[in-house]
């Protein structure tokens, strides 16, 4: 891996804004096709440090050895790797959705056993920042 890849758990990565859908949505068979559709759908920028806690754990293991630009999609299966079920308003790990409506729609799924609770995750990272040794980050 390259010196500017998402290699130990202690790197701080910033994300251009994670767009999560349930894949029971993606896949929902209806007329005109598929419905549903993203939890967050507002581009924004999201800053995490690998190891942290601050994000769900598969999102966590799906972002290393990424570099910045890169695009991968991350399927998140329900269990230990996603929301814990004692936090539903998703204060305690993330990433948060933006809108009432999108904490809603990812509620919905989460709590909902008749729907496939797997979450997808498209996500770009914009800089991947290196431990400074003095707590903070030296810019990528």
């Amino acid at each position: 891996m390259s010196a500017t890849s998402v290699e130990t758990q202690s790197w701080s990565v910033i994300l251009s804004h994670l767009f999560s859908h349930s894949l029971s949505h993606i896949d929902s068979r209806a007329k005109g096709g598929p419905q549903g559709g993203a939890f967050d759908k507002d581009i924004d920028y999201e800053r995490t440090v690998l190891g942290s806690g601050a994000f769900v754990q598969g999102l966590e293991k799906g972002l290393t050895g990424m570099q910045p630009g890169g695009i991968r999609q991350i399927i998140v299966p329900y269990g230990p790797l996603s929301y814990p079920a004692d936090d539903p308003s998703h204060e305690r790990v993330g990433p948060k959705p933006t809108t009432f409506s999108g904490q809603r729609a990812l509620n919905f799924v989460l709590e909902n056993p008749r729907v496939d609770r797997t979450l997808l995750f498209n996500v770009k990272v914009i800089r991947v920042d290196k431990p400074n040794g003095k707590g903070g980050f030296s810019r990528g």
